[in-house]
């Protein structure tokens, strides 16, 4: 018969062991998520940015032609503020749970891909 102190030296050895490969483990996957959802959000930050910048220039562009319209070139840039105020409460009255569970369920998905 085998010797009971060899044999749980043994087993905890084996539990060592598997705990430190278990660790190893979840530091791979987390890191693997980590990296996927950074190399995801990199490039649309990019084009995010590109994109606002573009709106922002846009914007002046539209404000200060509806101001030379108008007459005064402040009134364009009232009639461009107050479309975003618009804009902006409807999207917030009308479509705020429908866009958070939209970007709440790309995280998800992202993560969990």
């Amino acid at each position: 018969m085998e010797d009971p102190t060899k044999s749980i030296e043994s087993l905890i050895e084996k539990v060592t062991d598997f705990s430190k490969t278990s660790y190893e483990l979840a530091k791979l996957k987390t890191l693997d998520k980590s990296s996927d959802v950074a190399s995801s959000m990199i490039p649309h930050s990019i084009v995010f940015v590109l994109f606002a910048s573009f709106m922002l220039f846009a914007n002046f562009g539209l404000a200060y032609w509806l101001g030379e319209v108008l007459g005064n070139t402040y009134y364009g840039f009232f009639v461009v503020a107050g479309f975003y105020v618009i804009t902006g409460l409807v999207l917030h009255f009308f479509f705020h749970k429908r866009i958070k569970n939209f970007i709440w369920n790309s995280i998800i998905k992202q993560v969990l891909k």
